[in-house]
């Protein structure tokens, strides 16, 4: 059987509290340190990036690397890892992930075992995570939500797209499809579209995981959510197979919410129905928070779905549907939504 060398690239961008945490998780990988190298692919980062880098190597016993380039966007930085790697197969996490011990060994014990070409990789929570984010987590991940629709292996509701936070390719596959595109957001779902448009081999690998901080604050995770509803309509621009009619689901829900809320004010009718859908969500927003109690064994991530779960739907169906009418009905060009003090 031939061994895999691995090199793992992780983008970065002012993230230096975020890469030291990453950084110490992949000191406890129960895999050998000759089979894999670490890469940071700095983004033109102005904190401190550097010194904790330094401090890591001679802190852990791994190869470290770490390369820097002008501010270009989270696509030239992976790219950029890609360039520098000497591995065979390269993994790609962001960097406010950390991983569990068992993480590279099962992704390799896969790959080999089902001769893959590329895989992708689930994301979930750490108990020590604040309440907030777990809710976010659930919001993001339970079948229950709009998470349910971001595809795995197995499931019919979409098609099952690798994303950056946990994904892998080889380098011959790289080598026959090129790198990242320069998208600010979703350049990952048009990255594993012409991954899986090659013919290449895709795997889902249900038990590597990552621990995923996602957005910190409601704030952020609005602004996250609504530059998804953009991108999306930007990846459709690029490829109409990038859009499915789940992907389109939240933004028909947002306008029959502000359509029927309209008519509310002056139509009977309409008020009926506004508050028997006001009943109904409250029914699933209920239903939801139980499933949270039972998942996370504690009341508090609950407690935040009420709002954490309609800012996931209203927002990325509100930039979805500012988008397709900038690009679709207007034809103006590509829109990145939020990008101004995006990280804030």
């Amino acid at each position: 059987m031939k061994y895999y060398k691995y090199s793992i690239i992780i983008p970065s961008y002012n993230r230096a509290d975020e890469i030291k945490e990453l950084l110490q998780s992949l000191a406890g990988l129960e895999f050998p340190l000759e089979r894999f190298e670490i890469i940071i692919a700095d983004d033109g980062s102005t904190d401190n990036t550097p010194q904790i880098v330094e401090q890591a190597r001679h802190q852990y016993p791994f190869d470290l690397k770490y390369f820097t380039q002008s501010n270009q966007g989270p696509g030239a930085a992976r790219n950029l890892g890609m360039q520098k790697a000497e591995g065979d197969f390269f993994i790609f996490v962001d960097s406010d992930v950390t991983v569990p011990a068992t993480w590279l060994a099962n992704i390799d014990k896969a790959l080999h075992q089902e001769k893959a070409d590329a895989f992708g990789g689930p994301d979930t929570y750490r108990k020590d995570f604040p309440a907030l984010l777990k809710a976010i987590n659930y919001s993001m991940t339970s079948f229950l939500t709009t998470g349910g629709l971001r595809g795995k292996k197995g499931k019919k509701l979409a098609k099952f797209y690798p994303r950056s936070f946990n994904m892998g390719l080889s380098r011959e596959l790289w080598q026959k499809i090129g790198g990242f595109s320069s998208l600010r957001h979703g350049q990952d779902i048009e990255f594993s579209n012409r991954i899986i448009n090659s013919g290449a081999r895709v795997i889902f690998v249900h038990d590597a995981p990552v621990y995923h901080k996602r957005r910190t604050s409601l704030r952020r995770f609005f602004k996250q959510v609504f530059n998804w509803g953009v991108a999306r309509v930007n990846l459709y621009k690029m490829d109409r197979r990038m859009l499915e009619l789940v992907h389109v689901l939240p933004a028909i829900a947002t306008l029959i919410v502000i359509l029927i809320a309209l008519l509310a004010v002056f139509w009977q009718p309409a008020k009926v129905v506004f508050l028997a859908g006001l009943a109904l969500g409250a029914l699933l927003l209920l239903i939801s928070m139980i499933d949270a109690v039972f998942m996370y064994k504690e009341l508090k991530p609950a407690l935040y779905l009420p709002v954490v779960i309609p800012f996931q739907i209203f927002g990325y169906g509100l930039g979805f549907i500012y988008n397709f009418i900038r690009r679709v009905l207007l034809k103006k060009g590509a829109k990145v939504g939020f990008q101004k003090n995006y990280y804030k």
